[in-house]
């Protein structure tokens, strides 16, 4: 009988992609894949550590893993085990400790720790010499969408943030890695790749030959089968007229930009050490939405960011509004420790923090409701992908939610021409019409 094997992944796409890839080296030696509820052989953990939370529900994982079932064998991989190391074994009774590096090698690792009956911690140090680890997916399973990660790593070393000090200097993926991966993800029949990394937008920075993010996104274009590439997190800078005129040529990227934006003020920027201002971000969405007026603009802002006044937040809220975000994801500031922005002064109180949270997504709430209703009437492609409620639903290019009336004409992993009717929910509700539209 086959071992059973659970994963449980915290964080960014990023982590979701390295756990289907260790997924599928479980599955190659012979285990099964199980849910993380029930019993298993093994459990893996991809643990995040951009916030304090994200170490809470991944400690907490652990541990209930540990008094749940403690003749398991479990392992703890990512950004807080490549962090804290050998001090996991302890804290977490954890039979592996993974990190950032050798996790295709995961199988073999823990059944050679299993073998020698002791617990190990196997983190190294990632250094400019570190090269791009070469994980491999062929399924995104549970999705219809399939995330491609290209990029690894990060070299801006913003003041709140503790992902480059874990997750090691740049390194890109080869575009002929890419290309591979991309053909046998359309051939499994997936119509949308995500294209994600740590920082992605410094693709290529690392590799020969002026070598850029462009380069990727039309390595995937070419390839036939996909109908759409949407892509990460973005920085404004990437947005200039060059990029703008180089998207002409690349009908199937998806309008959405998610262009990191953290704070609406200069000066709370500045204390971030981001490498823009606001009239650079604002001249990136005048750009993008010159192009196309209809583009989804989505971002993440960082509140309660040491020393951030109440005007500087007001100037956030203002900017919010002003740009009129399809979707926003708020967080509020959370020190980590080593980082600058853990040491400076003005720290706000959490009370603080959340109600300024709060707030901003409210705002963010209002204007992607505003975004979703210049839609309606109009029609648009949908990537079906659940059903639930009696209803199918899936996202437009621009990433809209859109929720279609169940029935045995739509199915899963299909794209269809919809007429967009009505707000529903946090979306939209549609109408097919036309037949299946393959890829």
């Amino acid at each position: 009988m086959s071992k059973a094997v659970a994963f449980y992944t915290l964080g960014c796409k990023v982590n979701q992609y390295d756990s289907q890839a260790m997924l599928e080296r479980f599955r190659a030696a012979g285990y099964q894949a199980v849910p993380f509820s029930a019993e298993a052989d093994v459990y893996v953990i991809n643990t995040c550590t951009v916030t304090g939370v994200g170490d809470k529900k991944s400690l907490q994982a652990a541990r209930r893993i540990r008094r749940e079932h403690p003749n398991s064998a479990l392992v703890l991989c990512g950004c807080l085990a490549q962090r804290r190391g050998e001090a996991l074994l302890a804290e977490t009774g954890a039979t592996l400790v993974l990190g950032i590096r050798n996790r295709g090698q995961i199988v073999t690792l823990l059944e050679d720790t299993l073998r020698l009956g002791t617990p190990r911690c196997v983190t190294e140090p990632l250094t400019a010499d570190t090269p791009y680890e070469p994980l491999t997916i062929a399924r995104n399973d549970e999705h219809t969408r399939a995330v491609m990660k290209i990029q690894e790593g990060c070299n801006n070393h913003c003041t709140y943030c503790i992902i480059p000090s874990v997750r090691g200097p740049i390194r890109s993926r080869s575009l002929a890695d890419i290309a591979l991966e991309a053909r046998a993800l359309a051939e499994a029949g997936y119509r949308e790749l995500v294209l994600t990394g740590i920082h992605l937008t410094s693709y290529g920075r690392d590799l020969p030959g002026n070598t850029g993010l462009m380069d990727a996104i039309r390595t995937v274009h070419e390839v036939p089968g996909v109908e759409r590439i949407r892509l990460g997190s973005l920085e404004p800078t990437l947005v200039t007229p060059a990029f703008m005129e180089a998207l002409r040529t690349l009908p199937r990227l998806c309008p959405q930009f998610h262009l990191a934006l953290q704070a609406g003020s200069d000066a709370v920027l500045r204390r971030m050490a981001r490498r823009y201002n606001m009239r650079m971000y604002m001249e990136a969405v005048r750009l993008l939405r010159e192009a196309n007026p209809l583009c989804a603009i989505t971002t993440d802002i960082l509140t309660g960011f040491p020393g951030e006044t109440e005007e500087e937040f007001r100037e956030t809220c203002k900017a919010v509004r002003s740009i009129g975000f399809a979707r926003i994801h708020v967080f509020p500031f959370s020190p980590r420790e080593g980082t600058p922005a853990a040491a400076m002064p003005g720290q706000l109180t959490r009370e603080e923090k959340e109600r300024r949270a709060r707030r901003l997504i409210a705002i963010g709430e209002e204007t992607a409701r505003a975004y979703r209703q210049q839609w309606i009437g109009r029609t648009d492609t949908v990537l079906v992908e659940t059903e639930a409620e009696g209803f199918w639903t899936g996202y437009t290019p621009a990433y809209v939610r859109v929720f279609l009336p169940a029935g045995p004409a739509v199915q899963a992993g299909r794209l269809y021409k919809v007429l967009l009717t009505a707000p529903h929910q946090d979306g939209l509700l549609g109408e097919v019409i036309n037949e299946k539209k393959e890829g």
